[in-house]
């Protein structure tokens, strides 16, 4: 498989893809690895995530720049990435002793009742490219310190990110049999699915998702599904410094090329300060920097995948068709290099693609509203839900309105947050099942009830 830089198209490395004899190989080895890493103690099972943190930590920079080569992730942002992988690492390691002990739930005339957990067994991660650190460390410590063991499929457009990882785990002390890297494109993927796994946790498109999730339902095992999103952020009358409301939104939308599932990809704009915001949002957008990603001073890199390319464009030709204003971007820069201009629509409306579809790339729609019911409704006209923002002066009237958004996060005054003390979820098309917090090893384990009488 050849793997090539989006932002110059130039071949960084080949690499040798896996075949279904290979796979077969690996999922041997992992089973005949299984029995004696479950039977570690927690402890032992934390150990290497100790290290592994410092690893990432000791190897930063290099890492970054792999990323940014691959993916087209500004410099800055794949350090940023690395730093908060670190972050949940830790976490994990932390909680890990408190959770998954045994205990004892109640005790009472000669009666204990216990509750232990135990692994899944082998199971998938099939990873994406716009986040593969944050993702990985999303399913690799709590899967592998539960006592399961992986075979990890990092996305094509993530490679040799995935390949250091890997090699990071092992240097850390996770042995070899009960972690594996699949190393392929989508028709790996499929082969993937195919194996008597015990578990697939998959993060990426509707699309795909729904794909596995028919392959895989008849398996009658556990699936996690973080899909994609449709993200809305509403801005109320009430706001008073437009200017920072203005520059998280730009973030919002524009951070990662807005190649994140929980990128805000739609605006709402009360009527009052409609023009204020406009004015705030465009002066902040036309500071964006394109260019060449590895260039610290550099905020937006090439898109991940050249193929995208022509679904922005797709996007933008819908818009002006159906009303909307183009105020900024709107096409291709150059013609080497998978680059596209910071696009924003004002005038937007729900017949355009750009409203209704997830757009994943650096293109935003704003819409006005005369009322919070009129923005719920808007909100609300999505297959997606998986974040929703509201900004006001009143947390009241925030958490009443982001209490009738279907979505597994609610943000008030902030967006594109993801911190490990909280559960990562979606709904409707953006997947079930869940990441983060104290719940996040849960997906990766199954209880076991012991009642215990004394003779």
């Amino acid at each position: 498989m050849k793997i090539f830089n989006p932002a110059t198209e130039e071949l960084i490395r080949e690499v040798e893809t896996d075949s279904s004899g290979s796979l077969q190989e690996k999922l041997d080895l992992l089973r005949g690895g299984l029995a004696s890493w479950r039977r570690l103690s927690i402890e032992r099972r934390v150990h290497p995530f100790l290290k592994f943190g410092e690893l990432l930590e000791k190897n930063r920079e290099t890492l970054a720049r792999t990323l940014t080569l691959e993916m087209g992730k500004p410099i800055r942002e794949s350090q940023n990435e690395l730093a908060g992988a670190g972050g949940r690492v830790r976490f994990f390691v932390e909680q890990a002793a408190s959770i998954l002990r045994t205990r004892t739930v109640h005790e009472e005339s000669g009666m204990k009742e216990l509750l232990s957990f135990d692994p899944l067994g082998v199971v998938a991660h099939i990873s994406p490219w716009n986040y593969p650190y944050l993702v990985g460390m999303n399913i690799l410590p709590p899967a592998l310190i539960a006592g399961n063991a992986v075979l990890y499929k990092p996305s094509e457009f993530a490679t040799l990110t995935g390949l250091e990882i890997s090699k990071l785990l092992w240097e850390a002390g996770v042995p070899q049999e009960v972690f594996q890297p699949v190393i392929g494109a989508g028709d790996i993927g499929e082969l993937l699915l195919e194996l008597p796994l015990d578990g697939f946790f998959f993060t990426g498109s509707y699309r795909t998702g729904r794909r596995i999730a028919e392959v895989v339902g008849p398996k009658m095992v556990p699936i996690g599904m973080e899909l994609g999103g449709k993200d809305p952020l509403y801005i109320a009358e009430d706001s008073e410094d437009i200017g920072s409301v203005a520059a998280a939104a730009v973030e919002g939308a524009f951070y990662n090329n807005g190649q994140s599932c929980c990128a805000v990809e739609r605006i709402y704009l009360h009527k009052g300060v409609y023009d204020t915001f406009l004015k705030e949002f465009l002066k902040r957008v036309k500071k964006l920097r394109v260019g060449d990603p590895l260039d610290p001073l550099t905020t937006q890199g090439p898109l991940a995948r050249p193929v995208h390319l022509d679904f922005l464009s797709s996007q933008v030709n819908d818009a002006l068709s159906k009303g909307g204003t183009l105020l900024a971007g709107g096409k291709r820069i150059g013609k080497r290099g998978a680059f596209f201009e910071p696009t924003v629509f004002a005038d937007a409306n729900h017949s355009m693609s750009l409203m209704k579809e997830e757009t994943f790339g650096p293109v935003i729609g704003i819409q006005k509203v005369v009322d919070d019911d009129e923005a719920i409704r808007w909100m609300n006209d999505t297959d997606y839900g998986l974040t929703a923002s509201v900004f006001s002066e009143d947390e009241g009237r925030a958490r009443k309105i982001l209490g009738q958004i279907d979505v597994g996060t609610g943000y008030w005054n902030c967006c594109d947050r993801v911190s490990p003390n909280l559960p990562w979820s979606g709904r409707k098309h953006s997947g079930f099942g869940w990441t983060l917090s104290d719940l996040g090893f849960f997906p990766f384990i199954r209880p076991k009830a012991f009642h215990l009488r004394r003779p």
